[in-house]
């Protein structure tokens, strides 16, 4: 049986990474750590690695609540402390009083600079105050190179991981049943929009699943896929707890509150 039955085949190529790095931590006894992995990937490892008997997998991405974390894949006999997953947090320094600055202009601002989007996790955000997760090992890199985000021009401090903005998720839950797990068909399910209405939003790139444009109405989606769709917000699907005997699917969705 094919490990790859369980994955799409735009995934293959990652389950070949994730079983590199399981190889690489079994076979050289060191620990193994990944970029920022988004919530599919995390899954994607956690199936791959999470019961083997040689090797373990923890996640970690700044704070209890990261959407975006690092994973250290590591033998059974170590112990993994916050220090191994290379994490730095900086504070955006702006002047408040005179410029409103937001989330998808931060990620703009990143993205401009020439940072991969696996080089950082979240950013935390309570009021005028806004942080950055970022990897180690491009953390000067962007504190030299971050001047501007929008109209405001801007500075890095760096702070301690512990002090971290304050972030508590809430989540609404929605239960369906969907006929197939086609982009389109759950979509219109979780949104309450027709699927002919739901067609051309895909098609023209309103609707994405992992932070990605999709505009394949027939894309099929997995666990633990992040949806979002243009002017509704986002969901994940969060679970499938089986079928009907009318063999449709059940699946649990949710929503950040």
């Amino acid at each position: 049986m094919s490990v790859y039955q369980h994955f799409r085949k735009d995934e293959h190529a990652f389950v070949d990474q994730v079983m590199e790095w399981k190889e690489t931590a079994i076979e050289q006894y060191r620990s193994k750590l990944t970029d920022f992995l988004d919530p599919r990937q995390q899954y994607i490892v956690q199936s791959l690695v999470g019961q083997n008997d040689e090797v373990a997998v923890s996640f970690y991405g700044g704070y209890k609540e990261a959407e975006r974390k690092r994973c250290l894949i590591y033998p059974h006999y170590v112990e993994p402390v916050t220090e191994d997953y290379d994490i730095a947090l900086y504070e955006l320094l702006y002047p408040t009083k005179f410029v409103q600055i937001e989330h998808r202009e931060i990620l703009g601002a990143l993205m401009n600079v020439g940072l991969k989007r696996e080089k950082f996790g979240d950013i935390l955000n309570s009021a005028e105050r806004f942080q950055i997760v970022l990897a180690k090992e491009v953390a000067e890199f962007v504190s030299w190179n971050l001047k501007s985000v929008g109209k405001a021009r801007v500075s890095l401090q760096v702070v301690p991981i512990e002090e971290s903005i304050s972030v508590t998720k809430e989540y609404s839950y929605l239960h369906i049943t969907a006929s197939s797990l086609r982009l389109d068909t759950i979509v219109a399910e979780v949104y309450k929009l027709s699927r002919s209405k739901v067609k051309p939003m895909i098609e023209n790139g309103y609707i994405k699943v992992n932070w990605k444009v999709i505009e394949d109405p027939s894309f099929s989606l997995q666990i633990k896929d992040v949806l979002s769709v243009r002017g509704k917000g986002r969901c994940e699907i969060v679970s499938n707890e089986g079928q009907t005997k009318k063999n449709k699917f059940r699946l649990s969705v949710a929503f950040p509150k």
